[in-house]
């Protein structure tokens, strides 16, 4: 089974915004993680602990990513945010998690 390789830290660059510096490490995770299965090596992955590491100014960011359902951006999202609106029913539908998080952000106000 392929490892994923371990990163150093993605420290930010001179003066790169939020965005820029969130949309740098998606791109690192998906590229480092797109021959993974294991939910828990994505998880795992730097970029993405990166991201979950730069709290509540990225949830905009990870809802619109969630919007396009591309990654499993619920989890960051729980972690950074303490809540958890899926059902435990919907736990481990990327599409029926995504969507309670939509849910979620629209009733809390977040524009994305």
């Amino acid at each position: 089974m392929p490892t994923v390789p371990v990163k150093r830290k993605e420290a930010a660059e001179p003066g790169e915004t939020i965005e820029e510096r969130f949309r740098r490490l998606v791109s690192v995770w998906r590229a480092e993680t797109a021959y993974v299965s294991s939910s828990s090596e994505l998880v795992g992955h730097p970029a993405f602990r990166e991201i979950v590491g730069m709290g509540a100014p990225v949830i905009p960011l990870l809802l619109r990513e969630s919007e396009n359902r591309t990654g499993h951006w619920h989890r960051a999202l729980r972690e950074i945010t303490g809540a958890d609106p899926v059902s435990p029913a919907d736990r481990g539908n990327v599409d029926r998690a995504a969507e309670a998080w939509l849910r979620w952000g629209k009733e809390k106000g977040y524009e994305w």
